[in-house]
C-alpha cells in the first residue's frame, strides 16, 4: 500500500471525525439563554410572573427565577409553581403550599387552586413559562400549562413560552389519543400519551386547534401567545446528545432513564397489579410481582426485547414503600438502547397482556378497587382500554385501543413543528 493512499485515508478519517465534532459540538441553546441573548427586549418594561421550578435553569444551570429576579430589563412581581412544589420534592398528589423564591411571592397551582387568581396575576403585565415537561401526557405540568393560559386567555395577559427539549426527543409519539369525554387534571387536551412535542409546540397547538375552554359564547378561548424558540435543538435528538444536565422534575423522575420507564409503565402502576419500581432507587424501571416464576419472567423480557430497542435483566427488587412494600418481586430492570425507534406505551401495554397471559386472576375486575379503575381510565383517557383488559378482550382489541387516534395526530401536530430534523 502506497504511502499516498495511506496518508489520503488519513485525511479522510480526520474530515470525517472533525465533521461529525462540528455537528455534534453545536450546543442546545434554551428559550431561556436566548433571552437572556436578546437582553430580554421582548420584555422591556414588563412586569412578568414566571410559572417554573427549579428544573427551569439555563445551559450553565443559572436559576431562571434567579435570572428574572436580577433583571432591570423587567421586574419579576410573582412565581407560580406546578405539582410537586418549586423545588420538585412535593410527592405526587399532595398539595403544594405557597412560598417565597428570589424573594419575590410563589402561589401554587397545586393545591387549593389550579388555576391562577386574579390576584396571582394582577400585578403581572405578561406570564413567562419556563417548565420542563416530559413529553407525557399524564405529567400534570401541561394540565398547569393549559389552566394558566385559559386564565390569561380570559383575562387578557399575554404569554412567553420559553422553549425547552422533549426529553424523550421529537419523533417518538405512542399511545391513544385522549377520548375528549375523558379528559380530566392527568389528562387536559386529546393528544397521545407519548407526543413528541415541545413545550412551547403543545402550547401552540392547544391555543390555534381550540382546546382551551370555552367562554360565556361558546367559543374557546385563545390567549395571545409567543414562543422563544431554541437554537440547535432537533426533532431526532435524544436528550443526551444535547450536552444539558438533567434536574428532577419530580422525585420519582430524577433521571431521563425513569422518564422512558414512565411512559413505558407509569400507566400500568395505576391499577396497582404489578410493581413498576415505585419505591425503590430506580422507579419506573423495574416490572415485577412476587409469584413470578423463573419461566414467567424470561416470558416478559422475550416480550420487552420484541419491542424493538428496549432491553433488560432478569432480577428480584424490593420497594421500601407502594405497591408489594418490604417483599421481593420476581421481575425485570428495564434498559433502553435505541432511545428513538423504541415505542414506549405499546411496550408497556404488551407487558401488561403478558402479564394477563400469565396471572389471569390479577385482572379479575372485582380484585380492583373502583378508584384504581377510575384513575387508570383517567391516565390512559380511554373507555375503551380497560374495558377490553378486564373483559378480556382480545390482544389485538387491547392494541388497537392503545393505538386509537394516533394516525390523525401525527398529521395534525405537523404544522405545528417549530423544529425539524
Amino acid at each position: 500500500m502506497s504511502i499516498f493512499y495511506i496518508r489520503l485515508q488519513l485525511i479522510s478519517a480526520l474530515f470525517f471525525v472533525l465533521l461529525f465534532a462540528t455537528i455534534y459540538a453545536t450546543p442546545v441553546t434554551l428559550g431561556i439563554d436566548n433571552l437572556i441573548e436578546s437582553q430580554f427586549e421582548i420584555l422591556q418594561g414588563k412586569r412578568v410572573s414566571l410559572l417554573t421550578n427549579s428544573a427551569g435553569r439555563t445551559r450553565n444551570l443559572e436559576s431562571t427565577a434567579e435570572v428574572f429576579s436580577r433583571q432591570k430589563v423587567c421586574s419579576l412581581v410573582s412565581i407560580l409553581m406546578p405539582e410537586h412544589g418549586f423545588y420538585s420534592t412535593v410527592p405526587a398528589g399532595q398539595y403544594v403550599d405557597n412560598d417565597t423564591i428570589a424573594g419575590v411571592p410563589a402561589y401554587s397551582l397545586y393545591g387549593k387552586n389550579r388555576r391562577p387568581s386574579w390576584s396571582m396575576l394582577k400585578n403581572a403585565d405578561i406570564v413567562v413559562v419556563d417548565i420542563q415537561d416530559i413529553g407525557i401526557r399524564s405529567y400534570t405540568y401541561i394540565s398547569t400549562l393549559i389552566n394558566v393560559m385559559d386564565v390569561c386567555a380570559e383575562i387578557g395577559k399575554p404569554m412567553l413560552i420559553l422553549d425547552r427539549p422533549n426529553p424523550l426527543g421529537g419523533l417518538l409519539v405512542d399511545g391513544n389519543v385522549a377520548d375528549t369525554s375523558m379528559l380530566s387534571f392527568v389528562s387536559i387536551i386529546p393528544i397521545p400519551y407519548v407526543h413528541g412535542l415541545t413545550i412551547g409546540e403543545l402550547a401552540q397547538m392547544a391555543n390555534e386547534q381550540g382546546w382551551l375552554p370555552k367562554d360565556k359564547n361558546g367559543i374557546p378561548r385563545k390567549v395571545n401567545l409567543q414562543v422563544m424558540p431554541m437554537k440547535g435543538w432537533s426533532r431526532s435528538m435524544i436528550w443526551e446528545q444535547t450536552g444539558l444536565h438533567w434536574l428532577p422534575t419530580s422525585p420519582n423522575i430524577p433521571t431521563v432513564e425513569s422518564i422512558r420507564g414512565a411512559a413505558t409503565t407509569g400507566f400500568t402502576g395505576e391499577l396497582s397489579i404489578v410493581s413498576i419500581g415505585i419505591g425503590t432507587a430506580l422507579p419506573f424501571q423495574y416490572f415485577g410481582i412476587p409469584e413470578l416464576t423463573n419461566y414467567e419472567v424470561i416470558s416478559l423480557l422475550t416480550t420487552l426485547k420484541e419491542s424493538g430497542g428496549i432491553d433488560g435483566v432478569i432480577t428480584k427488587f424490593r420497594p421500601t414503600f407502594g405497591k408489594y412494600s418490604q417483599k421481593d418481586c420476581n421481575g425485570i430492570f428495564i434498559t433502553y438502547n435505541q432511545h428513538q425507534n423504541y415505542k414506549p406505551y405499546s411496550s408497556g401495554i404488551n407487558l401488561l397482556l403478558m402479564i394477563r397471559r400469565l396471572h389471569p386472576e390479577l385482572f379479575i375486575p372485582t380484585k380492583i378497587s373502583e378508584s384504581q379503575q377510575s384513575m387508570f381510565r383517567k391516565v390512559t383517557a380511554s373507555k375503551l382500554l380497560l374495558n377490553a383488559l378486564l373483559n378480556f378482550g382480545t390482544d389485538d382489541q387491547v392494541r388497537e385501543a392503545a393505538t386509537f387516534g394516533l394516525e390523525g395526530f401525527l398529521q395534525l401536530r405537523e404544522k405545528f413543528l417549530l423544529y425539524k430534523d
